[in-house]
């Protein structure tokens, strides 16, 4: 587990545009089951995730349409949370950063780390601003 001082300012960077962090399985499940449409990013300390998922996801929301809500678990720090909702992302094997979209409680559209790290933040801003348009 990740020091909280470590993982404050990783964490603010989504916290500080609406997301909500969840923080244990009970979180996850409520949330996303109520939810219309939500987009979840399992947030981490690593490069790609600082680089390219924290940003992409935040421009992500400059769009006519966008999840009701925004969700976030932190791998490494919020480990029941974490597992909850890499349960909520089967078949797709856990990965950290990853980007879900949920629509009614269903996955609907998934972006696994292998989508994230040597892409852009631009690339990955425009993939899910296709996925809202489609879902939300």
């Amino acid at each position: 587990m990740y020091p909280a001082e470590l993982v404050k300012p990783m964490r603010e960077d989504l916290t500080s545009v609406g997301f909500i962090e969840l923080t244990d399985s009970n979180d996850v499940k409520t949330n996303i089951a109520n939810s219309k449409s939500a987009v979840l990013i399992v947030n981490s300390v690593c490069g790609c995730a600082a680089a390219n998922a924290r940003p992409g996801v935040k421009d992500s929301l400059n769009n006519d349409k966008k999840p009701e809500q925004l969700f976030t678990v932190f791998a490494g720090v919020d480990k029941e949370a974490t597992d909850s909702a890499r349960n909520l992302m089967v078949p797709f094997p856990p990965s950290s950063p990853c980007i879900a979209i949920f629509k009614d409680g269903e996955l609907v559209h998934m972006l696994e780390r292998h989508h994230i790290e040597g892409r852009s933040s631009e690339i990955i801003s425009e993939n899910l601003k296709q996925a809202y348009d489609q879902y939300c």
